[in-house]
């Protein structure tokens, strides 16, 4: 049995062009891989990704059950960073003027993919006996 999950984060405080350089480096890596290298990635929009990420994973935890499906089981399918709203402010310049900010915001979505250690096992054993049999 296929597993999916998916796991979201809204409006997340940092830009979605810094956020796509984190998120390109776990794309397509084990979850628990990309949680190590999230660990260490010293930048700030790290930290929400990794959440996200072990969210996933839970989610597909509890889909299926712990016992069936652990972390190193799953992998990142897809890793998507989206802009979200900005919030525009101002800041004093010279001379009285004021000059426009804009705080950006992203979206972030992680869908996780794996497979239950039973059908693992069931189609490892289906291949060594057609292997068996084709040897004989």
């Amino acid at each position: 049995m296929h597993i999916e999950a998916t796991a979201k984060a809204r409006f997340l405080r940092t830009s979605g062009r810094k956020a796509r350089i984190v998120a390109d480096l776990v794309r397509g890596k084990r979850v628990d891989e990309a949680i190590a290298l999230l660990s260490f990635i010293p930048k700030k929009a790290a930290e929400p990704i990794k959440k996200v990420v072990k969210s996933a994973a839970a989610n597909a935890m509890s889909e299926v059950g712990t016992g069936r499906l652990k972390a190193e089981d799953l992998a990142i399918k897809t890793i998507c960073v989206d802009n979200g709203p900005g919030y525009k402010r101002f800041r004093a310049a010279s001379m009285g003027r004021a000059m426009p900010l804009k705080h950006r915001l992203c979206h972030i979505t992680v869908v996780v993919c794996g497979e239950a250690r039973e059908e693992r096992q069931r189609r490892k054993t289906k291949t060594a006996t057609k292997e068996a049999k084709a040897e004989e």
